[in-house]
């Protein structure tokens, strides 16, 4: 029974664009995977469907389950037989805004193949992945990535240094679809009250970005136009790895759009990000939609001192790390049958 790691993501930076036509937002983030994970395993029975286990109550066991849409759609693709049952080992918040049901999907993916006997084409996966969610793309490729689009366009980037990470998760979930909503409707007040939006362009944003990761990435702009890297393996890593293990986020102007609608309607979240300033992070943000938050840390050091003291103080707090593209192709190829 194959068994493979589940990681998060948190987000470096988000930037809600207009709605497309397709009913989607136009996205800018830059995406970072982090050593924290779930565990998915997969068995194949006789018989035929799909059966989602998790004893996580939060957890949807029927069709609306991101493991069961990639299921479904890889044994299409496939032609494959055989019942399908996915367990699911929850560590990873729901609704969190960390990925976690995205790269479920993924791992089950990839356990899949493992246990069916098949090799998908890297073009498949992205396309079933694109097809079942946003996120989902992102860990097929790992480490930093760039987000575009609805999120789904991901382009490898050079990886970051090695961070360290505090992660904050409150007793709360925040529904994506809902925070959109607020977010059209800050939109729309803001135009009536200005003109025009206040919150700059998806452009400016994206020229920021650029901006930030050229100072520590002179070959960016290569990684940019490259074709999102295969799943099939460990992607190849690309550029000058920065110098400095922080780099300044926060003078680069780049923030998470979702805190301008979220910590109105949450303010303990509010209070948790500015705790985690006040621990000594270097930067602090939402990630996703939330309503996990986390924060960058100098040492490893900083980070665990900071998350005992923030778990003593009545947050379910973890310390943590990012990884880095190889790390993350390293782990994801170790499982246990």
């Amino acid at each position: 029974m194959p068994s493979i790691s589940s990681f998060a993501k948190i987000n470096l930076g988000l930037k809600i664009g207009p709605a497309r036509p397709d009913g989607f937002h136009e996205l800018r983030t830059v995406y970072q995977t982090l050593a924290l994970h779930d565990v998915i395993r997969v068995e194949v029975v006789p018989g035929e469907g799909i059966e989602i286990r998790c004893s996580d109550p939060r957890v949807p066991l029927d069709s609306s389950n991101t493991c069961y849409k990639i299921a479904e759609r890889l044994m299409k693709t496939s032609g494959s037989a055989g019942k399908i049952v996915i367990t699911i080992e929850k560590q990873l918040p729901v609704q969190g805004g960390m990925g976690a049901a995205s790269s479920n999907a993924v791992a089950a993916m990839l356990a899949m193949e493992r246990a069916l006997g098949i090799q998908l084409s890297p073009q498949d996966k992205l396309r079933i992945a694109a097809e079942v969610g946003s996120d989902l793309p992102l860990f097929l490729v790992g480490g930093t990535v760039l987000g575009v689009g609805r999120g789904e366009e991901v382009f490898p980037l050079p990886d970051l240094p090695p961070l360290h990470v505090v992660v904050v998760t409150p007793p709360v979930g925040v529904s994506t679809p809902l925070a959109f909503a607020r977010w059209d409707e800050l939109q729309t007040l803001e135009a009536a009250l200005t003109g025009a939006s206040a919150t700059g362009t998806i452009n400016e944003f994206s020229q920021r970005v650029f901006a930030w990761l050229s100072k520590g990435f002179p070959q960016v702009g290569r990684a940019l136009n490259a074709e999102p890297e295969s799943a099939s393996g460990v992607p190849a890593r690309g550029g000058d790895r920065a110098e400095t293990p922080l780099l300044d986020l926060v003078r680069a102007g780049i923030e998470n759009d979702f805190e301008k609608v979220v910590f109105p309607e949450y303010p303990d979240l509010r209070e948790v990000k500015a705790m985690l300033l006040r621990e000594g992070a270097s930067y602090a943000s939402l990630s996703g939609s939330g309503s996990t938050l986390y924060g960058l840390f100098a040492s490893e050091v900083q980070a665990q001192a900071a998350a005992e003291r923030m778990t003593n103080a009545g947050h379910a707090a973890v310390a943590t790390a990012t990884l880095t593209r190889e790390a993350y192709w390293k782990q994801l190829s170790v499982a246990r049958d």
